[in-house]
């Protein structure tokens, strides 16, 4: 009787392990066919990422660094590029679009699956204004510190009233993105540099007219704003030259009225009334 009962009980704990391995061979095949599913759907969904959705997207734009212009004109600027698609679209011929733009100094593109493209303009700072003739019109127009000519924007007009207007440079008749003679950039970066201080000093500044000299030389009268006073200077223009040229027109202003014209050329001061030849001022004031 209990040889009956052990076999019995090795018979059912034998059946019992085959249907425990039949469960989990049973689970192992399930999580296979889970996992090929699985494999099948993400190798479907990086083909649509990478293939299909490059090439039937429309390209969405990204804009950074734009300031005096919008991104509706610069998008309308690469219009021919933006409507195609991811696959399709020109990082160089973009580039190239944006550069043609005079206000634009460089650009950086960038492409990211599956459809977006991150432009970053980089825009040219004006650092004086000046007029040119255009259609028989006088237009103003700004200037870089590398000399580069071209047209501002509302915005930016509005934005920066501290642009000291520059007159005498021969510009009539030069299209913008254009630069400057070469001779007169240095006065630019003289400008940009002094702009770039702490003290605005050309809000006191209405005018610098450019007076072209032989061999390439050339002298500055600058017109302060609230007199009538010009002030006759050299080519170079520092910080120290603009507050020597503030105190000589406050003392000259005090010991002569009428004064028409200060000249700080030659290391000293003259002046010239409208009645009167030159005086010359002796002391020192410089601070």
């Amino acid at each position: 009787m209990s040889d009956f009962v052990i076999q019995g009980f090795e018979g059912f704990e034998a059946h019992g392990s085959r249907k425990r391995k039949a469960i989990s061979g049973a689970k192992v095949n399930a999580v296979k066919i889970f996992a090929a599913i699985f494999g099948i759907l993400l190798l479907c969904e990086l083909c649509v990422y990478f293939f299909v959705v490059p090439c039937l997207d429309t390209v969405e734009i990204s804009w950074s660094g734009l300031s005096s212009y919008s991104k509706e004109s610069m998008s309308g600027v690469i219009a021919s590029c933006a409507n195609k698609k991811f696959m399709n679209f020109s990082s160089t011929e973009a580039k190239s679009l944006l550069l043609s733009v005079p206000g634009v100094e460089s650009v950086r593109i960038s492409k990211r699956f599956p459809n977006k493209v991150y432009i970053h303009v980089n825009e040219r700072k004006p650092v004086a204004m000046t007029f040119v003739s255009n259609n028989g019109r006088t237009v103003p127009v700004e200037i870089d510190k590398n000399g580069v000519l071209f047209y501002g924007t509302a915005h930016s007009s509005k934005s920066d009233s501290s642009l000291p207007l520059i007159s005498g440079i021969p510009v009539e008749n030069i299209p913008e993105g254009m630069r400057i003679p070469q001779k007169y950039r240095a006065l630019m970066e003289q400008i940009d540099s002094i702009r770039s201080l702490s003290q605005n000093y050309f809000a006191a500044v209405s005018e610098i007219h450019v007076i072209p000299k032989e061999y390439g030389n050339y002298e500055l009268i600058l017109y302060p704003i609230h007199s009538q006073t010009r002030i006759l200077t050299g080519r170079q223009l520092k910080e120290e030259d603009l507050q020597y040229m503030m105190v000589a027109l406050d003392v000259v202003n005090a010991l002569e009225p009428n004064v028409e014209e200060i000249d700080l050329r030659y290391g000293s001061v003259t002046y010239r009334t409208k009645t009167e030849p030159l005086h010359q001022l002796t002391g020192e004031f410089r601070e």
